[in-house]
């Protein structure tokens, strides 16, 4: 690889770090196990994957390294989710460690404005919606935090 090509996946990593950290704060923010560290770690991880199989394998399917991450991250958001008394819990989260790695392999694909557009609209979707939601909840008498299924 030469060292142009190095250059931008250094970049690419970075702003895949910053994006990956907007997500990672509303999880932060709402103390749980998959936080800043867990969502920052995925979109850079997945940013690296799918930047390096282009880069360094320019011969190879580069469609192989996104089914293999889109999987790879499959099992991590379905290490996340518990079940409680037969009922699924932060399905969000797993939710959203997976589009994660979304956002990393659009960085990582150089489709920097679909990246930072998917990336304000899962914001959009965790802060606002998740308020929205909560908002709903307290209207029927009940606590977001008790269901915690559809607005962790």
């Amino acid at each position: 690889m030469t060292l142009e090509q190095q250059l931008l996946i250094t970049i690419q990593l970075i702003i895949s770090a910053i994006l990956s950290l907007i997500i990672g704060m509303d999880r932060e923010r709402k103390a749980k196990a998959a936080g800043l560290r867990t969502h920052m770690l995925t979109g850079v991880g997945a940013c690296l994957f799918t930047s390096l199989s282009i880069a360094a394998f320019p011969d190879g399917d580069p469609t192989r390294i996104a089914s293999n991450i889109v999987t790879g991250i499959g099992f991590l958001g379905a290490g996340t989710i518990i079940v409680r008394n037969n009922q699924p819990h932060e399905l969000t989260t797993a939710a959203s460690i997976w589009v994660t790695a979304a956002i990393g392999m659009a960085v990582g694909t150089n489709a920097f404005l679909v990246a930072i557009t998917g990336t304000l609209l899962i914001w959009l979707i965790l802060v606002v919606i998740g308020r929205i939601e909560e908002h709903a909840y307290q209207h029927k008498g009940e606590s977001a935090q008790s269901t915690d299924t559809a607005p962790s």
